[in-house]
């Protein structure tokens, strides 16, 4: 080989080695930070991008997939004064990789600490209970409050998680006898509304037959009123005939409706239980002779007067 094609061939070869320098791909996870004399320039996204070799280069590959922290505790004392553990982790992305990588040297490390210092303040304003009970709202609060205090470092917190609260076992016996307690407190105060509700349905029970009483009541003087009502009606009928008979035939209907009471009164005599011996007066027999004849003489003025 000459000298000539020797120095053909390493062109050659530094052309290709430059063109391998200036040519990126970038992974979709992924952006790659570019510095030019070790003062960053710009980003490059995913895809394939062109660098100057030798005067540009890949300062840092940063992931930019949503990350979790590993779980971490903390030990936070209740607005009850009751020390408990709590289990959290982080979600978070990286949104700036600029601002990840020159404004703090470990990032993961530094949201820690961060959430840590959020959570001991957000769970200080809360009773134990409150806290077991409200992790949600907890975890909503949390997470705003990390994520402005991340947006300088160009993360996006996602979410906070509270995945465990670590009580000891004196305040685990407290909890049981408070439990307990408050179980009884709640079966009594059933008790109570049961004995309540009962004494309500009796009452409403004895009020509604004392109604339904009182409605028989009304219905059975409605109808002792009416039977007085009618049989008024049929005595003054009766007064009427009565009396245009004494008008039309005079003496005779007078002695006929004084005969006729005298009956009336000894057959309710003779009707009687309490009645063992009845004595007739032969009045009696005289009237209901009289009264025979009586209603003959009806009997035949009816027919003349036809």
């Amino acid at each position: 080989m000459t000298f000539g094609n020797g120095v053909l061939v390493f062109l050659a070869i530094l052309i290709i080695y430059v063109i391998y320098l200036g040519i990126k791909i970038v992974p979709q996870s992924k952006v790659f930070v570019i510095e030019r004399f070790g003062k960053f320039t710009r980003i490059l996204e995913s895809g394939l991008s062109i660098i100057v070799p030798f005067v540009d280069r890949v300062a840092f590959r940063v992931d930019i997939l949503e990350r979790q922290l590993p779980p971490f505790k903390m030990s936070v004392i209740t607005e009850d004064n009751v020390e408990v553990e709590l289990v959290s982790t982080v979600f978070f992305r990286v949104l700036d990789a600029a601002k990840s990588v020159y404004r703090i040297r470990n990032i993961d490390l530094a949201i820690e600490n961060t959430a840590i210092s959020i959570i001991r303040s957000a769970a200080g304003k809360l009773e134990l209970d409150d806290l077991q009970s409200s992790r949600e709202a907890m975890n909503q609060e949390i997470a705003a409050r990390l994520s402005k205090a991340a947006e300088v470092w160009g993360v996006e917190v996602t979410r906070t998680e509270i995945l465990d609260v670590l009580v000891d076992e004196k305040t685990k016996e407290s909890q049981r006898q408070q439990l307990n307690a408050e179980r009884e407190r709640r079966a009594t105060i059933a008790k109570a509304e049961g004995d309540k509700r009962s004494v309500e349905l009796k009452a409403d029970a004895e009020l509604y037959e004392a109604q339904k009483q009182a409605e028989a009541v009304k219905v059975q003087a409605d109808a002792d009123a009416y039977a007085v009502k009618i049989t008024a009606e049929a005595d003054a009928e009766q007064t009427r005939l009565i009396a245009e008979a004494i008008k039309n035939d005079g003496q005779p209907a007078i002695n006929y409706e004084i005969m006729k009471r005298q009956v009336d009164g000894l057959a309710e005599v003779a009707a009687s239980n309490q009645t063992k011996t009845l004595v007739v007066p032969t009045d009696i027999t005289k009237a209901l002779g009289t009264l025979e004849l009586f209603l003959d003489s009806l009997d035949k003025g009816k027919k003349n007067d036809a």
